[in-house]
């Protein structure tokens, strides 16, 4: 039996930051949340039952975090972008999928909440974390 996939996913990773299309949107902090999922190589599935054999979670949360609360961003997709950058820079993922949600946009019309969502995949030749 061999394993084809290897994948963590966290959900609900709130963050609060100042993102925004419009320059009052980025002056106050609002509500941010992510939903990753870090696709591995099946040889980096732990090979015993020793946490310090696996992707650290709280490792993978502080990285959305301190990427989602560095610096401002016009759109979600940057910010999303952003992150997945970050996440191929710290651990071996050979493809991150990432949902960036904002609750209550700013609309004309009642939007409950915006989300983005990428899927990108590191380029062999970038395979260097």
């Amino acid at each position: 039996m061999s394993v084809q996939n290897y994948r963590i996913r966290l959900d609900g990773v709130r963050f609060r930051s100042k993102h925004g299309a419009s320059a009052p949107e980025r002056r106050l902090p609002q509500d941010f949340v992510a939903h990753v999922e870090l696709t591995f190589p099946p040889s980096e599935l732990p090979r015993s039952d020793d946490r310090r054999d696996v992707v650290d979670y709280d490792r993978i949360a502080t990285l959305i975090v301190e990427e989602g609360t560095a610096r401002s961003c016009r759109l979600l997709e940057t910010l999303a972008r952003r992150i997945a950058d970050r996440l191929f820079a710290a651990v071996p993922a050979t493809a991150v999928r990432i949902t960036i949600t904002k609750p209550r946009p700013p609309t004309s019309i009642s939007v409950e909440a915006a989300s983005v969502e990428l899927t990108v995949t590191r380029d062999d030749d970038d395979f260097t974390a």
